[in-house]
């Protein structure tokens, strides 16, 4: 008797693109609630937008390529897109910045290349690019921690800031915002100063708001882990790397380069190391390629935020490596089973 047999494989992962993306989304929660705690009600303004805005776009390229339109839609990655590019921007940055990059990343650096899984690069990171290269003012317009700032907005205010600031009366756009700690930093010791010096002449070094941000991502990294969506040799090459550079020219020059704690918890290093750099679809694929990736994304960080034109280079540094990705795999690939080493 003729058995029917499908064809392989048999036996199936439990895990599933969906059920990936709605991990990576918890994982989020905990630096999203802190970083309303801290800057106020602008960031989830800009999530919402960015989510809506994102399933819009995904909805309209899938339908003029023919593709089922449900099925991709609901696999959740133009949502993580979406929050990782919200992430990224000014919470009083005005509306049409989210939309241009979020349009910019799921048409171009997304369908353009066949949609999920053809994509080379990080679709939310060019989306950021694109947007710091072409509005550096909105892009660089950052609001200062609650406890610093002498203005609190509550939601509506918020609203009104981001889809109208003309709205608002009696609000001083630059006493609610400034520079963050590297951005200071770094025209500082352009001007020669020391870091000593810089560091104790801003009140913004004594607020604890981006280390407890980057701690509160450092947790949801951790738990991704926990969960096994992400493996660790992306976070810990590109931290190692990125703490032992630090160290070396630290020592080297303690008046001239920044301590490695400081650089480990300000800016996106938290956010690139567990959600950005661990991309499946543009990151290196092997275990030795990760690390090799790793390794140079947290050296191009180093590089960019020392001697760099931006003061923190989380986004250039992973596109970077992005292009370096597809070698870096050629070059680290397994041995093929059966076959002697070389």
């Amino acid at each position: 008797m003729a058995l029917y047999t499908p064809s392989s494989p048999h036996i199936h992962a439990p895990s599933s693109v969906n059920k990936m993306m709605l991990t990576v989304v918890l994982a989020l929660v905990p630096g999203c609630l802190l970083y309303v705690i801290l800057f106020g009600w602008g960031i989830i303004i800009h999530m919402s937008l960015a989510v809506v805005t994102a399933l819009a776009i995904e909805a309209l390229m899938l339908k003029l390529r023919g593709r089922p339109i449900i099925l991709f839609v609901s696999d959740g990655s133009a949502i993580v897109t979406g929050l990782l590019l919200a992430l990224s921007i000014p919470p009083i940055a005005p509306w049409w910045i989210t939309v241009i990059g979020i349009s910019f990343a799921i048409i171009i650096a997304k369908h353009l290349y066949g949609g999920l899984g053809f994509n080379p690069f990080n679709p939310a990171m060019i989306g950021y690019v694109v947007l710091l290269i072409s509005f550096p003012l909105e892009m660089s317009t950052w609001p200062q921690p609650e406890a610093l700032s002498h203005i609190h907005l509550d939601f509506l205010s918020a609203a009104q800031l981001v889809f109208n600031a003309e709205t608002l009366q009696n609000i001083n756009l630059d006493a609610l915002s400034g520079a963050t700690p590297l951005d200071y930093l770094k025209s500082q010791l352009g001007l020669q100063f020391t870091v000593d010096e810089v560091i104790n002449s801003h009140p913004i070094f004594h607020s604890t708001a981006g280390i407890w941000m980057n701690i509160a991502f450092l947790a949801g990294g951790g738990w991704l882990l926990y969960k096994k969506v992400i493996n660790w040799h992306i976070p810990a090459a590109m931290l190692g790397s990125l703490f032992i550079l630090s160290v070396v020219f630290y020592l080297f020059d303690p008046e001239r380069f920044a301590s490695p704690w400081f650089h480990l918890f300000n800016g996106a290093t938290m956010l690139g190391a567990f959600f950005i750099a661990t991309d499946p679809v543009s990151a290196a694929t092997t275990n030795n390629g990760r690390l090799i990736y790793g390794i140079g994304i947290g050296i191009l960080i180093f590089i960019i935020r020392t001697w760099g034109g931006y003061p923190d280079g989380v986004a250039f540094a992973v596109l970077l490596m992005n292009i370096c990705a597809p070698t870096i795999d050629h070059y680290t690939k397994a041995r093929v089973f059966g076959h002697p080493d070389k």
